[in-house]
């Protein structure tokens, strides 16, 4: 791979959110309550002031778009990140955590880092060099029937809500061979690798999934809402599979419908 000085800038800034990281892991840090219901600390926002200060001295052209200090900048090119995903795991003290940085040009994302210091993983990738785990290539699965595909599910709360596409959900279920629920970048980092086939999620914000479309679609796979659309900066669903079980698993979901 040879990367651009985009995704150089990327890892960089993912390496330095890192240590932030690991300094305030287990540390007993305060926990503030956002007006969406969802926590914050304080090691999020300074993550994201570490990773923001980064990015726009190499980019200042560059939009920025956080999950702490929102949007900043109009520009056709913008940053989309969170500093920590999964703040409930870090403050509970478990290393289900990471740091997302996607790029989107031209409303397409094509740059990705997704950086999980604690639990060992740095995934990233960008379009036309393929997607890496720990440095070595990331391919999906070629499992292309449902009844031998390994699911992660996750934020299925919508779901639940949506009427019959949750009855579709469990018939889905009732088939596959394996059903489990990894959440967050883990499942999608083991879609990359072919560890599993799908990934289904009903109730996520772009910027917790923006660096993996990039990720899971330079490793062989498909990554798009639940009904179809290409991912955007509204985007609340995820289907994320090998490709194979894509046509399949939207025909049985039919979200919306």
């Amino acid at each position: 791979m040879n990367p651009s000085p985009e995704l150089k800038a990327a890892l960089a800034a993912a390496q330095a959110a890192a240590a932030v990281l690991r300094a305030g892991y287990q540390s007993g840090v305060a926990v503030t309550i956002k007006a969406d219901r969802t926590p914050v600390t304080e090691i999020d926002i300074n993550a994201e002031r570490t990773i923001r200060s980064i990015l726009t001295s190499e980019f200042p052209d560059y939009g920025f778009y956080g999950e702490e200090t929102g949007q900043h900048g109009d520009s056709g090119t913008v940053w989309l990140v969170d500093p920590l995903d999964g703040t409930k795991a870090f403050v509970r003290g478990y290393p289900y955590f990471s740091t997302q940085i996607a790029l989107m040009r031209g409303g397409r994302l094509v740059l990705g880092v997704s950086s999980a210091p604690l639990y060992g993983e740095l995934a990233y990738a960008e379009r036309g060099q393929g997607a890496y785990l720990n440095g070595r290539p990331l391919r999906v699965s070629t499992i292309d029937r449902v009844e031998d595909a390994a699911v992660s599910a996750g934020n299925l709360k919508s779901l639940a809500l949506a009427g019959p596409a949750w009855s579709r959900w469990g018939s889905v279920v009732a088939r596959v061979s394996r059903i489990r629920g990894y959440g967050d970048f883990l499942h999608y980092h083991l879609l990359g690798a072919g560890m599993v086939d799908a990934v289904v999620e009903s109730n996520v914000h772009v910027l917790d999934i923006a660096a993996l479309v990039t990720i899971v679609e330079e490793a062989g796979g498909r990554f798009t809402t639940l009904d179809g659309r290409p991912i955007g900066l509204e985007s609340t669903t995820v289907l994320a599979t090998n490709g194979r079980l894509h046509d399949t698993l939207l025909s049985e979901l039919r979200f919306g419908q």
